[in-house]
């Protein structure tokens, strides 16, 4: 009956909102007024009724003419329509609204962080971050094919990132102020207003020891990425695998993986990566216990 379906109008109101259902509600008040008038009056006074429908809007006439038309299932219809309209305009509102503030802080993401007086948010004007292609383990000297970057790529940025520090250098020289000796937000800031929008801090503290295994034994680190080529393992496996040269480089030399880095012209510039001294600091905490196990005193049994 026509209860019934104004009567679901005001759930679907209710759905997509307070406002539409109330809405809806007085719609429907309306129309049942209207409807009452128009039996009490007749066939006579036809301009009577038009004159009820004035204080209502020209869309809600033109719905209930097409579902009267329709069987009557035309309202459920158009309020549905209706209220999907509604969503998709919300829905694009809050593109927008999530696009704009990536566009002003692009780097809510928060990785490894070292050196406690920098920001998280390395942005500051410029426009929206390009899209990079993903990594792929490629061998050395490959260059990758289609939407995807090599690891020789991504070695290179780490290079891009040492030119912006000795610029940002230069600079803080010039004006007389601190000058940053490691990577750091005012890094990436300098290399974003240079238009190097693919360098951001995430990705870059992400891969620094994989960097690091690169500088540090290049012999081992083209091995590494020639055996997961073969493989074909996808790139983060073999992030994961550059650890354990790393720990056994540190055990080599004291355990002390800050003295490796800084002692190294292109690692000092970076800070270790929180991961990789947590597991040097179990390997040696692990080799010392094993080692006081096997070279304490025996006790030998009498026979």
């Amino acid at each position: 009956s026509l209860c019934q379906i104004f009567r679901w109008d005001l759930l679907v109101g209710e759905r997509y909102g307070i406002k539409a259902a109330v809405r809806a509600e007085r719609r429907r008040l309306d129309e049942e007024e209207a409807r009452r008038r128009h039996l009490l009056s007749g066939d006579t006074t036809h301009a009577l009724d038009a004159l009820s429908q004035e204080g209502l809007s020209e869309e809600p006439v033109q719905q209930e003419k097409e579902a009267a038309g329709s069987g009557g299932g035309g309202v459920w219809e158009m309020v549905v329509a209706a209220g999907g309209r509604k969503q998709r305009r919300r829905k694009n509102y809050k593109g927008r609204s999530r696009m704009a503030s990536m566009e002003e802080d692009d780097d809510d993401d928060d990785d490894e962080t070292e050196g406690a007086d920098d920001d998280d948010n390395c942005g500051g004007g410029g426009g929206e971050r390009q899209r990079e292609h993903p990594f792929i383990v490629t061998e050395p000297g490959e260059v990758a094919r289609g939407k995807k970057n090599g690891l020789d790529y991504l070695f290179h940025l780490y290079e891009q990132c040492r030119e912006f520090l000795i610029q940002v250098q230069n600079i803080a020289k010039e004006r007389g102020e601190k000058c940053p000796t490691k990577v750091t937000n005012q890094v990436f800031r300098y290399a974003k207003k240079a238009g190097a929008n693919y360098i951001n801090k995430p990705k870059m503290r992400h891969y620094v020891h994989c960097y690091a295994l690169h500088c540090l034994d290049e012999e081992i680190s083209n091995a590494l990425r020639r055996a997961f080529k073969e493989r074909g393992e996808n790139v983060g496996a073999w992030r994961q695998a550059c650890y354990k040269p790393l720990v056994a480089i540190a055990s080599r030399q004291g355990w002390d993986i800050d003295a490796i880095f800084n002692a190294h012209p292109r690692l000092s510039i970076w800070y270790v990566p929180t991961k990789l001294r947590q597991l040097c600091h179990a390997e040696r905490s692990s080799a010392a216990t094993s080692s006081s196990i096997t070279g304490g005193p025996t006790d030998h049994l009498p026979f």
